[in-house]
């Protein structure tokens, strides 16, 4: 009997098709200022194309000659060594020694109650769901949406109801997102990796506890993480544990975007957990981020996690969170720079819209939309211009365009900390959520943020 192959398109698969990743790498070398000229000649000179510009695979497939010389040429740019790198360590002790004023323990432990740590998972599910239906869309396209709706700046949910459909036309919202997260279809908080990797960072804890390691957390992944529900440097991650790659050279190995945002979105739970130490805080969310990433793409993990853990801790404002989490970043790394960048622009300009407009002329040319430099710029942006307000902060965050649902669901987070209870939450924003969590994590699909909230207290006081 014979056998004939199907017939019809195959796999295209996102985020790990060679022949897409060589000009991601290529645009990351840049940044880097490593000289990959012949590299790059050579590439198109074989017939190479840029990067998907927003999207995660190009069409069509390259033909074999080409993917082969692809994984040749990424395994070159990887020995190009960066002017860079003593700026910008990636190791623990190394960037330790980098920050001098890096955190000491807390004098006495603070505590961190369910209430806050209630509105802490509300605040990123908020946030997350508003930036959602918009995600991969321009700066202009996500101005017109809200200004037709009425709603700009962003004070609540984006809806299709009076915006005329020639402008839907030209900005369509994205695909998978909007039938779940435009105002007229919320039902629930609908799966997103926001959200699927602090449920990880949980089960992690609960089964490992403080002193995880980076391999205990690829083992968690492997069992518990459909490969399906990872994207960039968690896929590429992914893919080299299968393929026998052990951490941290998960994070290196044909892995263009290993300075993206990925470990910034699963720092939350490091954070909430370590109250008023933000140290320990840094240093648990580099232990995860090391498996997907390296400096500046770590250092956003770090970052995040102990501005967060000061503010599960209750004793500072905004300002001194963001303060707080520039600490534990080496301060002539770009990630130091772009905080900065964020924070300055957002207290020299009256008008948001101006604080965007400056950001993006700094970050669009060079820059993807899901890297962690843009995106770190207009986090502290957004936050320092909100001052802890709930509704302008996730506004402010996913008003600025780019990786929209992540920065929502990191202003979110802090926010709602700042705020100190659910209750404290504008209604508008919370009642939609239901108390109700999608998601494929095992164990945890439809459980409420009032017993997630519970579940990460427990782990909060675990020594």
């Amino acid at each position: 009997m014979s056998v004939h192959p199907p017939q019809g398109p195959g796999v295209r698969l996102t985020w790990v098709q060679p022949e897409d990743l060589v000009g991601h790498e290529l645009r990351q070398a840049a940044q880097d200022g490593r000289d990959a000229r012949e590299i790059e000649e050579r590439w198109y000179a074989a017939g190479g194309a840029p990067a998907p510009d927003r999207a995660g695979a190009s069409e069509p497939p390259a033909p074999p000659r080409l993917r082969e010389l692809a994984g040749q040429l990424l395994d070159e740019l990887a020995l190009l060594e960066s002017p860079l790198a003593a700026d910008e360590p990636t190791g623990p002790a190394e960037i330790m020694a980098a920050c001098p004023h890096w955190p000491g323990p807390p004098e006495a432990a603070a505590a961190v109650g369910r209430d806050r740590l209630h509105a802490a998972w509300l605040g990123r599910a908020a946030g997350c769901l508003l930036g959602k239906p918009v995600e991969k869309l321009s700066l202009t396209g996500i101005r017109a949406l809200a200004r037709a709706a009425g709603n700009w700046p962003l004070a609540t949910w984006f809806t299709a109801h009076g915006v005329p459909p020639e402008l839907l036309a030209a900005h369509p919202w994205n695909r998978r997102s909007a039938p779940t997260s435009l105002a007229e279809n919320i039902d629930g908080m609908p799966e997103d990796d926001d959200l699927n990797y602090p449920l990880l960072t949980l089960l992690l804890l609960q089964r490992h506890g403080r002193t995880f390691t980076t391999a205990d957390l690829a083992r968690l992944w492997l069992d518990e993480l459909p490969a399906g529900r990872t994207f960039t440097a968690e896929r590429i991650a992914y893919g080299n544990l299968l393929a026998g790659v052990e951490p941290p050279e998960t994070a290196r190995f044909r892995n263009p975007f290993r300075e993206w945002i990925g470990a910034q979105i699963r720092a939350d739970v490091h954070g909430w957990t370590h109250p008023g130490d933000p140290a320990g805080a840094a240093a648990q969310a580099h232990r995860d981020a090391v498996l997907t990433h390296t400096a500046n793409g770590v250092y956003g993990a770090m970052f995040t996690a102990a501005a967060l853990a000061v503010a599960a801790g209750g004793e500072s404002d905004v300002h001194g969170c963001l303060a707080a989490g520039l600490r534990v970043v080496p301060p002539h790394s770009r990630y130091a720079r772009a905080v900065r960048l964020g924070i300055e622009t957002a207290r020299t300009e009256g008008e948001f819209d101006a604080v965007v407009d400056r950001l993006h002329a700094a970050y669009d040319s060079t820059h993807h939309w899901v890297h962690v430099l843009p995106n770190a710029a207009l986090l502290a942006a957004a936050l320092t211009h909100a001052d802890g307000d709930f509704t302008r902060s996730i506004g402010c965050a996913v008003s600025g365009g780019w990786d929209t649902d992540s920065n929502g669901a990191t202003a979110g987070s802090l926010a709602g900390l700042l705020a100190g209870t659910p209750t404290a939450l504008p209604d508008h924003w919370t009642a939609p959520l239901k108390n109700r969590l999608a998601t494929s994590v095992p164990g945890y699909d439809r459980t409420g943020f009032d017993t997630l909230a519970a579940l990460t207290h427990q782990e909060a006081l675990r020594p």
